[in-house]
């Protein structure tokens, strides 16, 4: 049985994405870390926890590592060349596949903090490929605080406003923080621009990467 070890800096995406991990590697074994203080702060300090998580992921036994938080998604690019153990961002199969199919992309976050990295991660991943593409960001502010004070209305309302105003200028709709898949299909039907979230990406992501171990 494979084991796949997840690390977060909040709460609410461990649940679905264990549904997600059922669904698409159902034989494997999940091992979550959860340090929901890591989003606070995006600090040197804070890379340097992560990588202590990645270590403790490798002494479980991990065969693959999934890094699903994009706020701090850039230290995988350092740390994977400290570990044998492939470590995953969940938003890079994500980006891959908007540059790949579109030309104008917008991208939504709720905190500034996910919104940078993640533009830079759709950037780096069309210099890769060859691609030109533009990138249009849109902030949902407020949306976050909405969230954590328990006004999931609010949140979803600021979100789809932003939606809605990027939907006029782009040709896409990415989804800059795992949390924010549960809209994705009531933004498509909004806005009528495709929609691309991380979680199931991300865990084809995993389930390739030990696909490519076996063989």
């Amino acid at each position: 049985m494979p084991t796949v070890v997840a690390i977060y800096t909040g709460q609410g995406l461990a649940e679905p994405l264990q549904k997600v991990f059922k669904e698409l590697i159902p034989d494997c074994r999940l091992v979550n870390i959860i340090d929901d203080s890591l989003i606070a702060d995006v600090t040197p300090a804070v890379s340097r926890r992560l990588v202590q998580y990645y270590q403790t992921g490798a002494e479980i036994g991990a065969d693959v590592i999934l890094n699903t938080c994009s706020s701090v998604s850039e230290v995988v690019d350092v740390a994977q060349k400290l570990f044998d153990v492939p470590i995953i961002k969940i938003d890079e199969l994500m980006a891959q596949e908007a540059v790949s199919n579109y030309q104008t992309i917008g991208v939504i976050a709720t905190l500034p903090t996910t919104l940078a990295p993640t533009v830079r991660l759709i950037q780096s991943q069309a210099a890769r490929l060859g691609k030109q593409v533009t990138v249009v960001d849109g902030l949902a502010e407020g949306a976050y605080l909405a969230l954590v004070s328990g006004k999931p209305e609010e949140h979803d309302q600021r979100i789809l406003d932003v939606a809605r105003k990027l939907a006029q200028e782009v040709d896409v709709l990415v989804l800059a923080q795992g949390s924010m898949a549960r809209m994705e299909q009531a933004l498509h039907e909004a806005t009528g621009k495709p929609v691309l979230s991380s979680p199931s990406r991300g865990v084809k992501a995993v389930k390739s990467a030990r696909e490519a171990q076996k063989s």
